[in-house]
């Protein structure tokens, strides 16, 4: 199979396309052959070896994908050789950028029809993350104000549609370039970074979604009202501590299973959720979508079309 892999740490340009042997589906695994995997911003970060170094060279990267089971592995019964499939990798396993991927069964889901393999690849991860952050983490409920940092990420979009969704008035950081697009969502209120002091708003918010890091993190705990929460993504394995002991600071515990992937496809369907904007590259394009990614101003998804 071809893959887009790395043979060292290292920038962007370290990225290439190698023949590598075929995965083979162990028991309760099966085999998909894939058709698009996104692009996440942990990819590049494996990359540049800002996590753990990697076990071993060359390295697939990739976490989601969607496909068709070519393969079943000894046990497998709810699903089919010719299955559309999406999902995320296990924690800990990645590999989607490749033409082939063996996967746990039970961690995967059906495609719709009513969506492309690279519309599945994109909600897939982002999705997940999404739901996991605004539905079971911050408990978003009807009535409440939240704050999504970077509205027109992959993440960030979907947690704007999902938390009008559950009621909420929402309002969102982006570029000026970006704020129709993030008003387009369901964003109450879209505030230009480049302009504008997000802090300005005061207390007001009973969560905050952060999907940045850094000094915009540290920064989100002052928009939070009393009694408050607000989750992170963007600040390593657990949220920055909390300089206010009124407010939660929590980090999303982002769980692979079916059940989550299979509610987001009824958002979809009912017409809560849609798409974020894809773009889409080849697989031997590997470098120009990381550097992309790595530029973190990115609007919506970044998809590998492979078949």
């Amino acid at each position: 199979m071809k893959a887009a892999c790395f043979m060292k740490h290292g920038g962007p340009e370290v990225m290439e396309v190698r023949d590598l042997p075929d995965p083979a589906p162990a028991a309760g695994e099966v085999l998909v052959d894939v058709h698009a995997a996104s692009v996440n911003g942990a990819d590049w970060r494996v990359r540049a070896g800002s996590y753990a170094p990697v076990p071993r060279f060359p390295y697939v990267p990739g976490r989601d994908f969607s496909g068709v089971v070519a393969a079943l592995g000894a046990g497998v019964t709810d699903f089919a050789v010719g299955d559309a499939v999406f999902g995320v990798c296990d924690v800990g396993q990645e590999g989607a950028y490749a033409e082939k991927l063996a996967i746990k069964a039970s961690i995967i889901a059906r495609k719709p029809a009513s969506l492309g393999h690279a519309e599945c690849a994109a909600l897939a991860l982002a999705g997940l993350t999404a739901l996991v952050s605004i539905e079971d983490t911050l408990e978003v409920k009807v009535g409440e104000t939240v704050l999504v940092q970077g509205g027109a990420g992959g993440v960030a979009s979907l947690a704007i549609q999902i938390a009008k969704h559950l009621g909420a008035t929402v309002i969102s950081t982006a570029r000026g370039a970006n704020l129709a697009y993030v008003k387009s969502l369901g964003a109450d209120r879209a505030i230009d970074y480049e302009k504008e002091d997000f802090t300005a708003l005061g207390p007001v918010c009973d969560a905050v979604f952060e999907t940045i890091g850094g000094e915009v993190a540290a920064r989100s705990f002052t928009v939070v009202k009393t009694g408050g929460r607000a989750a992170f993504i963007a600040s390593g394995a657990s949220a920055p501590p909390s300089p206010r002991a009124d407010v939660r600071a929590l980090r999303p515990n982002v769980r692979r299973d079916r059940p989550h992937l299979e509610r987001l496809v009824a958002l979809v369907a009912a017409g809560a959720l849609r798409v974020p904007e894809i773009r889409r590259y080849r697989l031997d394009e590997a470098a120009a979508a990381h550097a992309v990614s790595e530029g973190r101003h990115l609007r919506g998804k970044l998809v590998f079309v492979l078949r």
